[in-house]
């Protein structure tokens, strides 16, 4: 089993989409956390709506490619995810491996750790809050130490919607 740090974000009814797709993913894998979600201007589009964003600690045995590319993906389209050319478009969910086990991947399409846990301060606080002692592999970098530096103002923590999010999924 790997320990998988998914990263989960909204900006398209996000508490109904980010509600359902929690929902969805606790009944392919054992969802262990779930981090603090923040509400976060969107970025590279000052013009789409803030963004909801956190993530969930799970427990799996698929592999990563069949988690991104056929769970990940499945619950995407299941809650009406639109790829399109623009990857800063408003999106009713997304859905991606942050962190797989102790894995490195560098494929064109998948890059395990996520490079965007070293620019994205939700993407560092949300693992962090759940594991702040955790050592991203290869690099050695402590998950802390990046969120940390990282630090943003323009992250709220939504208080409410994390905990009623946690008691409806029994996390």
């Amino acid at each position: 089993m790997a320990r998988v740090y998914v990263g989960i974000g909204s900006n398209i009814d996000p508490e109904r989409n980010i509600t359902a797709a929690v929902k969805m993913l606790k009944a392919r894998v054992r969802v262990i956390a779930v981090s603090t979600f923040y509400q976060t201007p969107a970025v590279g589009n000052s013009n789409s709506p803030d963004f909801i964003n956190g993530a969930a600690l799970i427990e799996t045995d698929i592999p990563a490619h069949a988690l991104k590319f056929e769970a990940l993906r499945g619950i995407e389209k299941s809650l009406g995810r639109l790829r399109t050319e623009n990857k800063y478009s408003p999106r009713t969910i997304d859905l991606d491996i942050m962190i797989y086990g102790d894995a490195v991947i560098d494929e064109p399409e998948l890059i395990i750790p996520d490079p965007d846990i070293y620019t994205r301060a939700f993407a560092a606080a949300a693992i962090a809050e759940m594991d702040p002692n955790l050592v991203l592999p290869e690099s050695g970098d402590r998950i802390l130490d990046i969120a940390r530096s990282l630090v943003s103002n323009l992250m709220r923590p939504l208080v409410d919607f994390t905990a009623a999010l946690r008691k409806e999924i029994g996390t």
